[in-house]
């Protein structure tokens, strides 16, 4: 592991004294309710943002101007963007977004395949029933259900910044949303998304928080492409045009994964989006996903969800 981290003392902080005796008797940490008390205690030299999003703007500013690197989690909305990223530069502070399938190794094989492909189409499905998220806790209770920061929002979030790396930036798109489900929520449960992307590349991506199996289902077809994944480490299946064979592509040698959680989510990818931020900490490597490029994500989902306003 990178210099940083060597002996590092981690501290959590949370405003539920639930949620610190639970995090201190499970991981053997300190805890405290505030940044500021356990800034001034402890003098870390990063921070970890993952709270819900519409908190991250004020809590990585003072973070940034506590003099500490920065590592967010997913944002969905773009407050403090500007300000944070300004603040980052003249301080000379890490600011890392979090993008985590662009970690995963099925994703980069995939974009292997698709870069510089003009004449390639795909077809993609996420969804998952929104109750099923966070099993221990009512959907009513996290910010899936929040408009401004609901769970097809957060599905868009999570996938587009690994298509358009892999697919090219998208140049127009058509999208239809519905309501399929009797949830308590104020916002579509459904979207059906064309996207055409500069290059050439077209696809049809839907995202639903409806389906009560976990879906995560992509094809990407071409004339002497075929590729098929469903989201699980050991479903990424190349066909061999000469042989006329699937090959299954072996990406891991173990994986991550809490039980609690859908068996296509592993831990890998965001373990090594972490090494990947004390790494940049340490002078080494470049992110995968920025602030900058996440403004562009965010401007396009706003524009999916507005055409359907």
């Amino acid at each position: 592991m990178k210099a940083f981290v060597k002996d590092a003392e981690v501290i959590g902080v949370d405003n539920s004294r639930a949620r610190r005796e639970e995090s201190g008797e499970l991981f053997s940490i300190e805890t405290r309710a505030s940044v500021e008390e356990a800034a001034a205690e402890f003098s870390p030299a990063a921070g970890i943002v993952c709270s819900p999003p519409l908190t991250h703007a004020e809590i990585t500013k003072t973070l940034l101007s506590k003099g500490m690197h920065v590592f967010s989690e997913i944002n969905l909305v773009d407050d403090g963007y500007d300000e944070n990223m300004a603040l980052a530069k003249n301080k000379g502070l890490v600011l890392f977004l979090s993008s985590t399938p662009m970690y995963r190794k099925e994703i980069e094989y995939i974009t292997e395949v698709a870069l510089g492909q003009s004449k390639l189409c795909y077809r993609y499905h996420v969804g998952q029933y929104l109750p099923d998220w966070h099993p221990w806790e009512e959907y009513t209770d996290f910010f899936v259900s929040d408009r401004r920061t609901n769970g097809c929002r957060e599905l868009f979030a999570i996938e587009l910044p690994w298509m358009v790396n892999a697919f090219g930036e998208v140049e127009s798109f058509h999208a239809k949303a519905n309501r399929l489900s009797g949830l308590s929520i104020d916002f579509p449960d459904c979207f059906l998304v064309t996207l055409r992307h500069k290059g050439g590349v077209t696809g049809q991506l839907m995202v639903d928080i409806v389906s009560r199996k976990a879906v995560r289902e992509l094809e990407l077809i071409a004339e002497d492409i075929y590729l098929r994944w469903s989201g699980a480490p050991d479903s990424l299946y190349h066909y061999d045009v000469k042989t006329k064979e699937n090959r299954n592509i072996a990406c891991y040698d173990s994986v991550l994964q809490d039980k609690r959680y859908s068996g296509n989510i592993i831990e890998n990818a965001y373990a090594e989006e972490l090494t990947a931020f004390f790494g940049l900490i340490d002078g080494v490597g470049a992110p995968r996903h920025t602030f900058e490029a996440d403004m562009g994500i965010i401007a396009l989902l706003d524009a999916i969800e507005g055409a359907n306003e």
